[in-house]
């Protein structure tokens, strides 16, 4: 039984049927750029995450450095950030000329530690970017304190946990500012790159809005220097689509997450996923770790079942930020996920037979 790591086959027979209706509409709309369809999604992507306000841009990295931007962080500025993430939020952070100041997670949840802010704080700092990796929530509370203590802005990464909550409060709703992103193989997927800012801060959404477009809010005037940064119409209508679906596709993440969970338990040398207190996790990756990572791999791989390594190299060994000076053991937490994790098939229309399968090899593998 061949098993790939992710498929969109279900996702895509779940909207099929509306999917050539949007197309035709956006075709005979004859309006293709920050039009109706963007307009439409922005107000129910809010709705959705319970802010008020939703601008749609064109990648999940955009939403970011417009984020940063609309801060007005820049050079000589310095920005917390988990040491364990994909390299997309240091990126945003140099790409403003502010400096990415790195923190470990806890090694249970992957998520920032929240005891380990404080010490990296300095006169330069001017804002905590947490991400809610794998689909997770970070620990909300401690880092609104924290930020709230020094004066800083909270700018959330909830590209991988649309619909994930801490406490009762969605993910994408804490921050000052916060960025998300559709990238198709995300719980709400386009057809293509596509991002968007939330906030509840009118000031913000006006700035991000005119920044995302040339600095202008009438065309051929430009109050600042912006970017081209916009959600499209064609992808607005499709993800207004999808957004009906997503909370039904997270419920089903969750439960063949809880198979994982109850068949894959109590195995040694083999690390499940853990929820940290009052938050939830809508497992955008189901996460393993072990020291047998590479040899699980490649035994699942000769299986015919599909896995993927989220991330092999953690951000401050990467060559792009060598001028940082980090070397090997500069952060041993992220250092030992890099070296141990496996991303498991996980996703709507898997079936538990195909899951089932997974399972036996796993076992198969740890007991032989």
């Amino acid at each position: 039984m061949k098993i790939p790591y992710l498929s969109f086959e279900k996702i895509n027979a779940d909207v099929r049927s509306e999917l050539t209706p949007a197309f035709e509409k956006f075709i005979d709309s004859k309006w293709y750029i920050l039009g109706e369809s963007v307009k439409s999604f922005e107000e129910s992507y809010a709705l959705f995450n319970k802010t008020r306000h939703c601008i749609g841009v064109a990648n999940g990295l955009d939403a970011l450095i417009l984020s940063l931007k609309a801060l007005n962080i820049g050079p000589g500025d310095e920005v917390i950030v988990p040491s364990n993430t994909y390299i997309a939020t240091w990126l945003a952070v140099s790409s403003i000329g502010a400096k990415p100041i790195p923190v470990e997670p806890r090694i249970n949840t992957y998520n920032i530690n929240p005891d380990l802010i404080e010490e990296k704080i300095t006169a330069q700092t001017k804002a905590i970017i947490p991400v809610h990796l794998y689909g997770q929530a970070c620990e909300m509370d401690a880092i609104i304190h924290i930020s709230s203590k020094h004066n800083l802005y909270v700018v959330e990464d909830n590209a991988q946990s649309q619909g994930a909550s801490y406490n009762g409060t969605l993910t994408g709703s804490f921050g000052h500012i916060n960025g998300t992103s559709y990238y198709p193989g995300k719980n709400l997927g386009a057809y293509g790159d596509a991002g968007a800012i939330t906030t509840n801060d009118s000031d913000l959404d006006k700035r991000t809005r005119m920044l995302r477009n040339y600095g202008s809010e009438k065309k051929y005037y430009n109050i600042e220097k912006g970017m081209n940064s916009r959600l499209d119409e064609l992808q607005a209508a499709l993800l207004s689509i999808k957004l009906q679906h997503l909370n039904l596709w997270n419920e089903e993440r969750k439960k063949l997450a809880n198979i994982y969970d109850q068949e894959l338990k109590g195995i040694p040398d083999l690390i499940l996923p853990f929820t940290a207190e009052k938050a939830t996790h809508v497992y955008h990756i189901y996460n393993v770790r072990t020291s047998r990572r590479n040899e699980l791999q490649e035994y699942l791989n000769s299986n015919e079942i599909g896995t993927l390594i989220h991330y092999p190299v953690p951000p401050h060994l990467q060559n792009a930020y060598t001028e940082l000076g980090y070397g090997k053991g500069a952060f041993p937490a992220a250092e030992i996920i890099a070296e141990t994790c496996l991303s498991l098939p996980l996703y709507p229309g898997l079936s538990e037979a195909e899951m089932y399968e997974i399972i036996k090899n796993i076992k198969y593998f740890f007991n032989s």
